[in-house]
């Protein structure tokens, strides 16, 4: 029998099992473990040389409309749920054990859609599984957030509520674009019909997705919700969303609106050059500015969504392949940034950069773990960041020489750029945090972080796995993203 089924729902039964009284922090944190351990025992059986989609498992719901629950895996599908385990076990890990039962179940809902989205192959849970996390995320924000927690989660579900609502029109004008005949949720039948989409509204189509995914990935202009929402939530809350749960509206992009719709994909590589650019650059120089450093995570993960859509948009094997596994480590290193975050804020009470400094001296393996993870998240050799940006740039270039327009070599050389400005505001957080003089009597005393080290030694120990051995994901990916139909040679 299929372990989708299970991955699946582990994390919903233990969210409801800690609703009803069962020990929160134990129950998560198992459930966690059986779900990677789960996932693991997925890829292995994965057959990467047959390829496609397996583990395939199904329940019908309604058959007169061809709904069904089903669920498979390819090798995309295989690294977001090993993602989505991962960053799971970690944020679980961090969290306080104090927190209320409550606070455990929102974390395992989050996790919860993002297991499902991934391992859905049905349009409508796809959908439904990334709304079910949508709730807990504005519960976590409102209730145990900092700062202004209140206007800000009310300003995320917003957002959020908007992008989902486009998501669903363009969803539902995919479905309806079929002949009736031909009209189903199961994601593997409409690929393999894709040609019998209404030519005059595919790019229609295509747009109103880019805008629905986008807002859910904060695409620029649509990212200022996510900088505020991440600086306000838990620090488990952050890992998952901004580690997880945002690459969902990736992973439609390229499950759904580039196997769809390729040529519409084709027909708006410009535009979506002009905006990643956004993304790269100008939230770039914005993070600089920021004397946070909750608020210079949160702009830097805005950020570095322009490299993987910049991967994406490259439309061939080389950059699309670096997309994907930038968003695995993307994930892995933002959630180690986040959880790193949270302790710090969680010992002084603060993450101002005016008030923090010389955290190194009482702190020094904090210190040499932050340092770890944002030399990952700049992108330095070793890690499976620097593996991925690598791909994403030769893809990008690749795609320069082949279509006739300056517009790739222009959006890449402004990328490479980008680099430097990921060096520049990291490094200055770095300094601020951890070195100089101690600018507070009280610091010489905080504990350093102990036994909960190891949750962020294996997002990073995950990294530098991928980063040596980036062939061991990229053998993963190879076959789903070389059938993406809008890829060129």
């Amino acid at each position: 029998m299929s372990l989708l089924p299970f991955i699946v729902l582990i994390p919903i039964a233990a969210a409801a099992a800690v609703l009803l009284g069962a020990p929160p922090r134990a129950t998560s944190l198992a459930a966690g473990a059986l779900n990677l351990l789960l996932t693991l025992l997925a890829i292995l059986g994965y057959n990467s040389t047959a390829g496609g989609y397996q583990e395939k498992w199904s329940v019908p719901i309604l058959p007169e409309w061809h709904l069904q629950f089903l669920v498979g895996a390819d090798g995309l599908s295989l690294v977001m749920l090993l993602l989505t385990a991962i960053v799971t076990v970690a944020a679980l890990w961090v969290a306080d054990p104090k927190q209320s039962n409550t606070f455990y179940a929102c974390l395992l809902f989050i996790a919860a859609g993002a297991t499902g989205a991934f391992a859905s192959l049905d349009l409508f849970f796809l959908y439904a599984f990334h709304e079910l996390a949508l709730i807990p995320t504005f519960l976590l924000i409102g209730i145990w957030g900092s700062g202004d927690r209140h206007t800000v989660a009310w300003k995320v579900t917003i957002y959020l509520a908007v992008g989902s609502f486009v998501l669903l029109l363009g969803l539902l004008a995919l479905y309806l674009s079929f002949p009736v005949d031909q009209r189903t949720f199961d994601i593997t039948v409409l690929q393999q019909h894709a040609q019998l989409i209404a030519p005059g509204s595919r790019n229609a189509i295509y747009l109103t997705l880019l805008v629905g995914f986008g807002i859910l990935i904060s695409l620029f202009p649509f990212h200022t919700w996510a900088p505020s929402a991440y600086a306000s939530a838990p620090a488990p809350a952050a890992m998952l969303h901004a580690g997880v749960l945002k690459k969902f509206g990736l992973y439609g992009l390229l499950r759904i609106a580039l196997p769809l719709l390729p040529d519409a994909a084709r027909h708006f590589t410009t535009l979506l050059l002009v905006l990643l650019i956004g993304n790269i650059i100008y939230v770039g120089l914005a993070t600089i500015w920021q004397r946070r450093l909750d608020t210079m995570l949160g702009y830097s993960s805005v950020m570095h969504m322009g490299y993987v859509f910049l991967g994406i948009a490259s439309l061939n094997l080389i950059g699309t392949s670096g997309a994907a596994l930038l968003m695995f480590a993307h994930g892995l290193s933002i959630a180690a940034l986040f959880a790193v975050s949270g302790q710090i804020r969680q010992r002084t009470g603060t993450l101002d950069f005016e008030e923090l400094g010389g955290l190194a001296k009482p702190m020094p393996v904090l210190g040499l773990i932050f340092g770890l993870a944002a030399f990952a998240s700049i992108g330095l050799p070793g890690f499976a960041n620097f593996a991925s940006e690598i791909l994403v740039f030769f893809g990008a270039f690749k795609q320069g020489a082949v279509v006739p327009c300056a517009g790739f070599h222009i959006a890449t050389t402004l990328a490479l750029w980008g680099v430097v400005i990921s060096a520049v505001y990291m490094l200055r957080g770095y300094r601020a945090v951890f070195m100089g003089p101690v600018k507070n009597e009280a610091w010489n005393a905080l504990p350093d972080i102990g036994a909960l080290r190891w949750p962020i030694v294996l997002l990073l120990a995950t990294l530098l796995l991928a980063g040596i051995f980036p062939s061991l994901f990229l053998h993963l990916l190879k076959p789903a993203i070389s059938g993406l139909p809008a890829l060129v040679p």
